[in-house]
């Protein structure tokens, strides 16, 4: 059984630790985080993160720090020969996440990162779908993700650009930004306007992105927000021979609503498909957060891939989210 460190112990500290409790593949040895007040759940209390990244008897480290610290922790604890599982994003930049490889390459240990989106069961079902080739070739994606913030939001290190990174689209846009790509690959022409118009903070609250892939001339349509009063998660992926619309998110919250897979075939000839011809599929569980935990664990035990998570998709979601940035020239990056 691996001992197991978790640094930084908020919501997503939490989160890691129970799986990791619930896999049966590791025991938490010591968790750390920088608030004292901090409910620790009973786990043992390191006093810093180098104690856990240094602790020769720790093999396994989860990290769920604030932005800027998940590029430099990563890096020290596979230096220090340590498997590491880190949130997202991880890095503030697509650069700072080469010199994160570079150390996985060196160390031979496994590194993965949160994008738990991909391990909802609807997603899975989504990409199931999409890859049997049943539903043609992907012509264009629209992602909507939107949710609200009270004035108690920009007290925290997530308002602080130096310490986030970014607002909105770094947050909670990323993982739109991460599903495109595992449907469409990576995105070498993007145009973004890039706004803060009602908070007037030094983070965006608004995002709106056409990303296409010029290879494959999918385009995606995204709009990543944090002035959406009623909270909104909207995936669709329409092809050649049908579609797949995602609405709603199962979520510890349920601010998202239900989620409703909606799935069509066309006819043989347009116009596609009727509200009566669609299968819908409600999801009741979200099993997300155990199934990353059991990916990783599973790599570490068979010495195998990391086949989602890995290093090379949270490059991609850095590249892709560096072209947005900088392609609005209003916005500094």
């Amino acid at each position: 059984m691996h001992r197991v460190g978790v640094v930084g112990f908020g919501k997503m500290g939490e989160i890691r630790a129970k799986a990791v409790v619930g896999s049966g593949y590791g025991k938490i040895a010591k968790v750390y985080d920088a608030n004292p007040d901090q409910d620790f759940l009973g786990f043992p209390l390191a006093c810093s993160a180098d104690e856990i990244i240094n602790d020769s008897e720790i093999d396994v480290v989860f990290i769920g720090t604030p932005n800027y610290l998940n590029q430099p922790l990563t890096l020290a604890a596979l230096q220090s020969g340590k498997h590491v599982f880190c949130e997202k994003p991880p890095a503030l930049t697509a650069a700072g996440v080469a010199d994160v490889q570079a150390a996985e390459k060196k160390s031979g240990n496994k590194l993965m990162y949160g994008f738990n989106h991909r391990h909802h069961a609807s997603l899975k079902e989504m990409k199931r779908r999409v890859d049997s080739g049943a539903y043609g070739e992907v012509l264009w994606m629209r992602g909507r993700y939107g949710k609200s913030v009270d004035a108690g939001f920009f007290d925290s290190w997530r308002a602080k650009k130096a310490l986030a990174g970014g607002g909105i689209l770094m947050d909670q846009g990323i993982h739109m930004v991460d599903l495109f790509l595992l449907f469409a690959g990576a995105f070498d022409n993007v145009h973004a306007f890039v706004q803060d118009r009602y908070w007037n903070a030094e983070i965006e609250d608004n995002v709106f992105a056409i990303l296409k892939n010029t290879r494959t001339e999918v385009v995606a349509s995204l709009h990543s927000t944090m002035t959406q009063w009623r909270h909104l998660f909207s995936l669709e992926v329409f092809l050649s021979k049908g579609y797949m619309v995602l609405n709603g998110l199962r979520t510890s919250s349920m601010t998202y609503g239900d989620e409703e897979l909606s799935v069509a075939k066309n006819r043989s000839t347009a116009p596609a498909a009727t509200w009566e011809d669609e299968e819908r599929i409600t999801y009741h569980d979200d099993s997300s957060w155990q199934s990353e935990i059991d990916h990783f664990f599973k790599a570490i035990e068979e010495d195998s891939k990391i086949d989602v998570g890995n290093s090379n998709d949270a490059m991609n979601v850095m590249k892709t989210i560096e072209a947005i940035y900088k392609s609005d020239p209003s916005y500094e990056f």
